[in-house]
C-alpha cells in the first residue's frame, strides 16, 4: 500500500463561525480549482473540506506531499485568502513522527 501523505489548507474566514455565505461560495470554487490542478498534475486527490472556527480547512491526499504542493501552490497564492496557511504532511495519518512542514500564504 502506497503512502499517503497530505496537504491541508487552513483558510481565515471573517467571523468565528462558517463564514459569510460569499466567503463559502469563493472557498468552494478554489476547490474546484485545486481540484483541477492536482489532477493536471496527477499529484493525488482533493478529499473535501471543513468549515467552522473562524477558517475552511481543505484536505488533499497524494504519494508525495511536495509534489500535491507544487500542483496546489499556484492557485492558493492566487485565492486572495489572507491570513492562510497549508500543512504539507509527509506521512501517513497515524504516523506522528512524520515531518511537517507549515507554509503562510
Amino acid at each position: 500500500m502506497a503512502e499517503e501523505h497530505a496537504v491541508i489548507v487552513h483558510l481565515k474566514l471573517s467571523d468565528d463561525g462558517y463564514g459569510s455565505e460569499d466567503e463559502r461560495a469563493t472557498t468552494r470554487a478554489l476547490e474546484k480549482r485545486l481540484a483541477a490542478a492536482i489532477e493536471r498534475a496527477s499529484a493525488g486527490d482533493l478529499d473535501g473540506n471543513e468549515f467552522g472556527g473562524g477558517e475552511a480547512v481543505l484536505y488533499a491526499y497524494g504519494p508525495h506531499g511536495g509534489d500535491l504542493f507544487t500542483a496546489m501552490e499556484p492557485t492558493l497564492r492566487g485565492s486572495g485568502f489572507r491570513p492562510a496557511y497549508a500543512i504539507v504532511r509527509y506521512g501517513i495519518a497515524t504516523d506522528q513522527d512524520c515531518r511537517e512542514d507549515v507554509i503562510h500564504l
